[in-house]
């Protein structure tokens, strides 16, 4: 058997085992990084980048249908196949940069294999042993199957199948309502296909329910049918594609099934037992600074147990190389934000409303809508708003559903960063006309009780009117 002797072993070559692996080659560390799929992992396979390049060429669709005041929407002409064979070459764009070759070029040896656990500092992969000083988990996480009667034996699509199919779904039929079941369910819709989504509960149910409510109501005007408080109790195959029965007696069919009730992390196969490394069903356990029972062992992104982001798993690489390469304390951010990129999106950091009144009863909600906003209205894009949960000055969530939530939350994701004060954004000067423009305004709206409805500073004012010359 071959063996190898390394300073740092990553498993997995998603966003957070690539970052950590670039980072750690450059800055001198031997790196042995293993990947027994695709490299690039989800995000960029079967992920952000191919859904956000599908709801790209159906936001293109729809512009087109809809048409704008004086200029008339016409029936846009979808070859369902081309717009596939464009995600493959957006894929296709993206992967030299997450390449074996790219990263053998950097220095790093790439296995290309399964990695199991043998002994705590040891794990075989492809029949290779490698030692290491210290390991990183990055195995992400698979689409979850539900134990529902009659799934097994029908076809079914899951994020990981779905951007293959090249041939138009006639009735898709989505279980699960989370951002993944919306995004496709929309930009199924917009081209050209019936879609059906099935809820347990409520659409997008860890969101703040005034802002789903908005992003549900223009997927329904748009002609998307959400069944809400349904769960599928028996599949069927039949001859024209699956047939669902739902909790209330109701059946319904479909011509394709597409399951995303939410995401397993995967452990499976690593023997995790043989490295004294802890899990759960949710994934691996890990302290703040992303280490694992077993102290060589680090755990980051989706595997790691929390929030399933790409982003998260690139924040985690800065954790474990400030550690690892460094030797320097660090542990990972609890405050991140996230979107669904449905039309109009959803984005949100920090507590919800329900949370933050919940943690804080002396919480200031603030609220600002998007038909307020004069970029929006030009736009035609009013639907949505901003709301501010700020207790003692300081922020602690921002909800936003409009145009462009996912760019404005960026702001918001710095201020709570940064630890900045409500104030610091009311005194920035927002160009105008811009969306940007509806954070400054609901900034300005702590303040305003503070100066309008203060009658001793309007008392001081009228004193300085008659005072001062």
């Amino acid at each position: 058997m071959a063996r190898i002797d390394t300073d740092l072993c990553i498993i997995g070559a998603g966003s957070g085992g690539l970052s950590i692996a670039a980072g750690a080659v450059q800055m001198g560390a031997r790196v042995v990084l293993i990947e027994g799929g695709e490299m690039g992992g989800d995000c960029l396979n079967y992920g952000c980048v191919p859904s956000k390049a599908l709801l790209a060429a159906a936001k293109t669709a729809q512009t087109i249908r809809k048409g704008a005041a004086g200029v008339a929407g016409a029936d846009p002409q979808i070859d369902f196949a081309a717009v596939k064979a464009q995600v493959a070459s957006v894929i296709a764009g993206i992967a030299p940069v997450d390449s074996q070759e790219r990263f053998e070029g950097l220095g790093v040896q790439v296995i290309r294999a399964y990695a199991r656990f043998t002994a705590p500092n040891e794990v075989d992969a492809g029949g290779t042993a490698i030692r290491a000083r210290r390991f990183v988990i990055a195995t992400g996480s698979h689409p979850m199957i539900p134990p529902t009667p009659g799934l097994e034996d029908v076809p079914y699509l899951t994020n990981e199948t779905i951007f293959a199919q090249t041939t138009r779904p006639e009735h898709l039929m989505i279980l699960g309502a989370g951002p993944i079941a919306l995004e496709m369910a929309q930009a199924h819709r917009r081209l050209g296909c019936r879609v059906t989504v099935i809820a347990r509960s409520r659409a997008m149910g860890r969101d703040d329910p005034e802002a789903t409510a908005v992003v549900v109501a223009a997927l329904r005007a748009e002609g998307v049918e959400i069944r809400e408080g349904h769960d599928a109790t028996r599949f069927r195959a039949i001859p024209k594609g699956v047939e669902a029965v739902l909790d209330d007696g109701t059946t319904l069919t479909a011509s394709h099934l597409l399951v995303a009730v939410g995401r397993k992390t995967a452990t499976a196969g690593l023997n995790l037992e043989a490295a004294g490394v802890d899990y759960t069903d949710r994934g691996v356990a890990v302290g703040a600074n992303l280490r694992t029972s077993n102290r060589r062992v680090y755990a980051v992104g989706d595997v790691a147990g929390g929030l399933q982001f790409t982003h998260v798993a690139g924040a985690h690489a800065g954790v474990v190389i400030r550690q690892v390469l460094l030797g320097l304390p660090a542990k990972a951010a609890t405050v991140v934000p996230w979107v669904t990129f449905t039309d109009p999106e959803l984005a949100q950091i920090g507590l919800t409303e329900a949370q933050a009144r919940k943690a804080h009863p002396q919480v200031t909600v603030l609220r600002q809508e998007f038909h307020h906003n004069d970029r929006a209205l030009t736009e035609g894009k009013s639907a949505g708003f901003l709301k501010l949960m700020v207790v003692r000055g300081r922020v602690v969530g921002v909800t936003i559903v409009g145009a462009g939530a996912g760019e404005l939350i960026g702001l918001w994701a710095l201020a709570m960063a940064s630890g900045l004060k409500i104030g610091a954004v009311t005194g920035m000067i927002a160009p105008y006309p811009t969306l940007g423009e509806i954070s400054k305004r609901a900034a300005g709206a702590y303040f305003s009780p503070k100066l309008f409805d203060n009658p001793i500073l309007k008392t001081a004012v009228r004193l300085v009117q008659r005072l001062v010359p």
